[in-house]
């Protein structure tokens, strides 16, 4: 098995908010990878006294402890478990009701002998690549599916869109919300290699449309994660100029882990 996970802030001035993180049982039997991509709140914090790297680094460690050591348990209970363990963390001393309160998107991915179990919430990827090199993007499109108009004002979307019927869903508080990822397993024969992305490192192909998803897996499984998200740097600095400027940071924190899962 090979793995690899790259990760990097959009402005080296400011904490890095995704998570990641790569899981391997004592058993030796699978596997599981997380990867989180913290919601940078606008304005103050929303009531809460921590940051998102503080809520992403409590939620990804539960989730990678979890995802390895009950191993019978869907993850969608999973995820369900350590949002309410996340938040007891902080319950008695923040507003977790707030809509600003600290979040993320998660991809779980987890490995067996036998199938291969994905989660997917918001809008970071999961990529899989089939045996005969077939590239499957599996994604929660709910944010894209909303008008480009609704999503222009950041009150707009946290009083009105996020975590709401007809918007779209993030992992902040509530347990609940775990039901509302995008789910399903594969027999483990089907899957080739993995690489989980937040949305900073699959920029390449959602908003500078070089490529596809294949040309992304290929990239990283021939040159690392690395060459994937310098690559997006590269593409953010020769868009800087661009008039009229995209919506949107010019950086962003990405994060990339590739799993290539041994021949059965």
């Amino acid at each position: 098995m090979r793995t690899e996970l790259v990760s990097e802030p959009g402005d080296p001035g400011r904490p890095n908010e995704d998570f990641a993180s790569v899981g391997l049982p004592a058993s030796g039997q699978g596997g599981s990878l997380v990867v989180l991509d913290g919601v940078t709140p606008p304005g103050d914090g929303g009531g809460c006294l921590h940051s998102v790297p503080w809520f992403t680094a409590r939620l990804g460690g539960a989730l990678t402890e979890l995802t390895v050591s009950l191993q019978d348990v869907p993850l969608v209970e999973l995820l369900s478990r350590a949002l309410a363990r996340t938040a007891g963390n902080h319950a008695a001393t923040c507003d977790l009701s707030h809509p600003r309160t600290p979040q993320a998107t998660v991809v779980l991915a987890r490995w067996s002998p036998a199938s291969v179990e994905y989660l997917v919430l918001s809008d970071s990827a999961l990529l899989v690549e089939a045996p005969d090199g077939t590239v499957t993007a599996l994604r929660d499109d709910r944010l894209d599916r909303l008008p480009r108009s609704a999503l222009a004002t950041a009150a707009l979307v946290d009083t009105t869109l996020r975590n709401k019927e007809g918007g779209f869903f993030t992992a902040a508080a509530d347990p609940s919300v775990a039901s509302r990822a995008v789910t399903g397993s594969l027999p483990r024969g089907e899957v080739r290699a993995l690489a989980a992305l937040t949305d900073g490192a699959a920029r390449r192909v959602e908003r500078f449309h070089e490529g596809d998803w294949a040309d992304c897996l290929a990239l990283i499984r021939e040159d690392g994660p690395r060459a994937l998200v310098d690559r997006v740097r590269a593409l953010e600095r020769a868009d800087a100029d661009r008039v009229p400027r995209r919506p949107g940071k010019t950086h962003d924190d990405a994060t990339v882990v590739y799993v290539e899962l041994s021949p059965r």
